[in-house]
């Protein structure tokens, strides 16, 4: 297997970031299925796209499918831990741009729509980044 390939998938990681690493997939993964198709409760791409826009990220359905397919496949990505530091790395980014274009003004908390929820999965994106995906993983099947 080759050199990338190998630093991409090996974790010593242990159960409690596999653990981690699918709860973290799973919130990804709703959120960006209310982005994409309108599920629990969300306004699909239209209205995530209308909303993009007047937040100042356009094109907003370009903006809606790239956060909602990031989310959305990058959440699969970390439940079954198949490429989870690619996927986690996209999710850091997502993550990033929330916190400082929604919610930064608004201080920490949730119940000021603050960064506090978006914080805490940047923090697991970033551990999964670090640490790789876990032993319960597809990542470490096909390392070895």
């Amino acid at each position: 297997m080759s050199t990338l390939i190998n630093k991409v998938l090996f974790t010593r990681a242990g159960y409690g970031l596999t653990v981690l690493r699918i709860f973290v997939g799973i919130i990804f993964a709703a959120h960006g299925a209310q982005k994409l198709f309108g599920a629990f409760g969300g306004y699909g791409l239209a209205g995530t796209a209308q909303y993009m826009e007047s937040i100042g990220l356009t094109p907003g359905y370009v903006m809606a499918t790239l956060a909602g397919g990031t989310e959305f496949f990058g959440g699969l990505a970390l439940i079954i831990g198949l490429l989870a530091r690619p996927a986690a790395l996209g999710l850091t980014f997502l993550s990033l741009v929330a916190i400082f274009t929604v919610h930064i003004g608004n201080g920490l908390f949730m119940a000021n729509n603050g960064y506090e929820f978006a914080l805490a999965l940047l923090g697991g994106s970033i551990a999964v980044l670090i640490e790789g995906a876990g032993k319960l993983s597809v990542d470490r099947a096909i390392a070895g």
